[in-house]
């Protein structure tokens, strides 16, 4: 598990948050090299799952976890481009980052929203729960009743709700964002319900017309069974990622009383150290602490900003193997503070 930081000094947050803020602004060449490589990667999947569906379908499922992949990687520069640090401009940004829904098939003004409503309130007990992975306190777990306890074990079964939930809320939830929150706040203003699903169904309507086209030319069943295995098996590597992020044992959680957002966003995040191969593919994403510290560093400057100061990497560090526990931790134990198996 990560670093056991009861025994050690917490690290000075605003120490690192000035170092952290070195990095921030995007340069363009870096995200257009970055855009250019990995969707041209990209293509090159669809089109070897394409010839494959002549071989084996087998075949090509197999080559759907790369291809997925690479679609997790391009999420990160939609992800950036929702947080304006994946190029100076906003209208490029926003732009950018819609044109990339037609690929992730993620709304991108409504997932900015919700992801920097998420950035804004993650780790307060008291405010979380758009964009977030519901935890339960010890004592709020204690006082549902026998049924209500078995629905959140339930839910919180890495099956039921990575394998599962997670490709049914990035193909079909997100579309009619029911489940929602009323309003976002961003930038001062109040964001009704009626602008967020404007947004979605502009996007749902592009989905359609994209992917109506590709099956007019190429045919329906064709472009769905390449389609399909890359959407479940990329929600597959979202939901873990964003799992790992912030369900681990030494995480943060706060009464809004109690909650710092600079704290929350270091000690709440993980340090996903994965393979270089792995890391390539999540757009250094596992370096989530400082990118929770300071969401304008684009991903191409996170690994600078930690090598700068390498005690970064001993805050809240994951190693795969060490990641895979975290799937058993369930309630937040307000005593202890640590997330705790039920």
């Amino acid at each position: 598990m990560p670093l056991d930081t009861s025994q050690q000094p917490l690290p000075d947050v605003k120490k690192i948050a000035a170092h952290c803020q070195n990095y921030k602004g995007a340069q363009a060449s870096k995200a257009i090299f970055q855009m250019a490589t990995t969707i041209g990667l990209f293509l090159v999947g669809c089109v070897a799952m394409f010839y494959s569906l002549n071989l084996s379908y087998w075949l090509t499922l197999l080559l759907a976890i790369p291809t997925a992949g690479v679609m997790a990687r391009i999420f990160i520069f939609q992800h950036d481009c929702g947080h304006g640090s994946f190029f100076n401009s906003k209208k490029t940004n926003d732009w950018v980052g819609r044109a990339i829904s037609l690929i992730t098939i993620v709304p991108y003004d409504f997932w900015r929203k919700s992801h920097n409503f998420h950035h804004a309130t993650s780790g307060d007990l008291d405010r979380g729960g758009v964009g977030d992975i519901d935890v339960l306190t010890v004592r709020e777990y204690k006082a549902l009743s026998p049924m209500k306890q078995r629905i959140y074990r339930l839910y919180r079964n890495p099956f039921v709700l990575l394998m599962i939930g997670t490709p049914i809320y990035i193909m079909f939830l997100q579309r009619i964002p029911y489940t929602q929150s009323a309003y976002f706040r961003e930038n001062g203003k109040v964001l009704s319900r009626s602008s967020i699903w404007k947004s979605i169904m502009l996007t749902n309507l592009s989905i359609f017309l994209f992917y109506g086209s590709l099956s007019l030319i190429f045919g329906f069943t064709t472009v769905i069974s390449i389609a399909l295995p890359i959407w479940i098996i990329s929600a597959w590597f979202y939901g873990w990622a964003f799992y790992v992020q912030h369900q681990f044992e030494e995480t943060y959680f706060e009464e809004s009383e109690e909650w710092s957002i600079q704290e929350a966003a270091l000690l709440g995040s993980s340090y996903y150290a994965l393979p270089k191969v792995l890391q390539w593919f999540s757009g250094n994403i596992g370096i989530h602490h400082v990118h929770h510290l300071c969401s304008k560093i684009p991903n191409y400057k996170l690994q600078e900003c930690i090598d700068d100061m390498p005690e970064l990497k001993n805050i809240n560090k994951l190693t795969f193997m060490q990641s895979l526990k975290c799937g058993t931790l369930k309630l937040w134990d307000e005593d202890s503070k640590k997330l705790v198996k039920i």
